[in-house]
């Protein structure tokens, strides 16, 4: 994919100012941002192996959490950050993570997977990062099996108080940063959550 082809949306930020971020966070990701993030990887994967079968993981990005998975699923991870994914491969084969069946480079907005391919579909952290969130939902929906799950793990602005302060003062700099400060919940609410 050429760079000057990759989605602007609508949001003030494109996938060419995700991947420029990530290019610069991705040597220092799991030290900087690696304990923020934890219990929302550790919790989320624990709930995912009690289930069975094919799991994606969109926005995988250095594979901090596939080290948790269950040997007894088969897990696919995407990112759109070539050199966050080089982390990520770099871990699977230092601890011969086995059951990790791929990890590609794509973009989350245009999955190129078939239609009800996953049987667990999960987004740790990620939403924030991509242009159209909404476009992003309808795909997890799109590729998660009848019967499966779609699970999301993010953060979510307020409206009020010392973090809504802190969350508009970040704002402006959601292109540097990569993500967007300013998220509220209800861009990824309002679709049916269930697959099939």
């Amino acid at each position: 994919m050429q760079e000057a082809d990759l989605d602007t949306g609508n949001s003030g930020i494109d996938m060419f100012d995700v991947r420029r971020a990530y290019r610069r966070w991705a040597s220092i990701y799991d030290v900087a941002i690696g304990k923020l993030v934890e219990v929302g990887h550790r919790e989320a994967v624990e709930i995912i192996n009690r289930r069975k079968g094919s799991v994606l993981e969109v926005g995988v990005g250095t594979g901090l959490s596939l080290p948790r998975y269950g040997h007894h699923l088969q897990i696919t991870g995407i990112d759109i950050s070539p050199e966050m994914l080089d982390k990520a491969r770099s871990r699977v084969e230092e601890q011969n993570l086995r059951h990790i069946s791929a990890l590609h480079e794509m973009d989350a907005g245009r999955l190129e997977f078939a239609d009800k391919e996953f049987d667990t579909v999960v987004a740790l952290y990620m939403m924030t990062t991509v242009p159209d969130p909404e476009r992003v939902m309808a795909e997890l929906e799109r590729v998660c099996a009848p019967g499966g799950e779609v699970i999301l793990v993010n953060h979510f602005s307020v409206d009020t108080g010392a973090r809504a302060r802190l969350e508009r003062l970040f704002a402006p700099l959601a292109s540097l940063l990569g993500w967007h400060p300013v998220f509220p919940v209800e861009r990824v609410l309002g679709r049916s959550g269930a697959c099939g």
